[in-house]
Formats: C-alpha cells, sequence, structure tokens
C-alpha cells in the first residue's frame, strides 16, 4: 500500500477571511485533522460547513500522538496539522511529529501549505528594515529568562557581532507588562513595536520605548491580544 500524506496547514491568526482556497479544500478532503485545540479548529471548519474528524495533538501529546499519525499513513490516510492559529511547528506544536514522520516512514509525503503567520504580519507593517532579523519565539518563562534578555539588549547595540537586525519575539497578554519592565531594566533606550490583536477588528501597532508602551497599555487597558514584539538595534 503506497504511503499516506501529512498535510501542515496554516490557518488564520484572527480573521478567518484570510484562510487560503488550498488549505480549505486540504482540510476538507483530509481523512483527519489533528489539532492544537480541537474547540478552535472546529470553530474554523463549521465557519465553512465543513466536517472532518479532528482529534487533539498538542505539545503535551504530540510524541505519543506521532505513532498513531504514522500508523494512520500506514495505512495510506491523508493527515492534516493544524495549531490554534498560524504555521504549525513556529512557536507551536509540529515540529516532532513532522521529525517523526521523517524518521519513521520517510516514504510518507509531508508537505507545507503556507498562509497566515504573524511574524512577517507584524514586520509588513512596523515600518522597519526587515531583509533579515532574529527571531526568538517566546522567552522562557523563568529559567534563562534573565540571561536572554541580557543577550538581547547586547545584541542591540551598535557593535553587536549580530549586526544591524531587528530581534522579535512572541509575548501573551499575561506577561506583555512584564516584558516591558524587564525590557526598561535591561535596555531603557529601545525602540520597541507592538503589534498586536493582527488581522481582528482592534488590530493595533504601537512604538515607543519600553516605559512609554507599558503606560500606554496600562492607561489604555490594551494588555489584551497576542502581541508581536520587534526591537530595533540602536543602528536602524
Amino acid at each position: 500500500m503506497e504511503a499516506g500524506k501529512l498535510s501542515v496547514v496554516a490557518t488564520p491568526i484572527g480573521n478567518l477571511g484570510d484562510m487560503t482556497f488550498r488549505g480549505l479544500w486540504t482540510l476538507k478532503e483530509a481523512d483527519v485533522i489533528y489539532a492544537e485545540d480541537t474547540r478552535v479548529i472546529t470553530k474554523l471548519l463549521s465557519h465553512y460547513g465543513l466536517r472532518t474528524a479532528v482529534l487533539r495533538l498538542d505539545a503535551a501529546t504530540e510524541a505519543k500522538k506521532a505513532a498513531e499519525v504514522v500508523a494512520r499513513l500506514e495505512r495510506g490516510e491523508h493527515v492534516a496539522l493544524v495549531s490554534d492559529a498560524g504555521t504549525p511547528a513556529i512557536s507551536d506544536p509540529g515540529a516532532r511529529l513532522v521529525a517523526h514522520v521523517r524518521r519513521a516512514l520517510p516514504e510518507a509525503k509531508i508537505e507545507a501549505l503556507p498562509g497566515p503567520s504573524a511574524i512577517p504580519a507584524a514586520l509588513s507593517i512596523a515600518g522597519i528594515p526587515a531583509d533579515s532579523f532574529l527571531f526568538l519565539g517566546f522567552l522562557p518563562h523563568k529559567k534563562g529568562r534573565q540571561s536572554a534578555l541580557t543577550r538581547i539588549a547586547a545584541m542591540l547595540e551598535q557593535d553587536s557581532p549580530c549586526g544591524e537586525v531587528p530581534v522579535v519575539l512572541y509575548e501573551s497578554p499575561h506577561r506583555i507588562l512584564k516584558l516591558l519592565q524587564e525590557l526598561e531594566n535591561v535596555a531603557p533606550e529601545a525602540r520597541v513595536t507592538l503589534a498586536r490583536e493582527l488581522t481582528k477588528m482592534h488590530e493595533e501597532v504601537l512604538a515607543g520605548t519600553p516605559a512609554e508602551l507599558a503606560a500606554s497599555l496600562k492607561k489604555g487597558g490594551k494588555a489584551r491580544g497576542e502581541f508581536v514584539v520587534i526591537l530595533e538595534p540602536s543602528g536602524i
């Protein structure tokens, strides 16, 4: 029997209208969809009238479910993988599953269905040169966090060996004020751009020093939504 196919499908980061035609067709034709949160993907499927079976595969279950996915592929099934929003495996589950499939069943086809991603979306409207940039995802919550912040502050200096490259982070609404306070401690003059609620009704881009942005978020009650944080090197 010919091995099946694993489709890694990008889904909207907020606006359901950003779903691609190819992505929708793939989700419709797949035998099963593995999703980071079944409730989130079910809303997307319902919006477009799709009824494909959905199973959970999140960070905690990815390693365990990998063997299950391989078994399906061995039977010739078409499996789709999605995260809650954006592109799987980019600060989301997926990389370990793909690696396992490549090792265990190299004859299976693995295809990428590109689409929404918060990183290029934020950079495209930030007004910052982004011919190259350093993406660090979410910083560690505890162990290693201060060391990471110190390294980032060093990267922003003009004589940094990394050159004049913006540093891009993700941050949750629960930690954004903490992150801005930490940045104020290590790089108080840094110019920071925050992009929040991208593609949604309340999409907003704010720029300033860490202290200015913290004050703005507190004053307007805007510490809501997922944030893309862009730190400009001093040479830009």
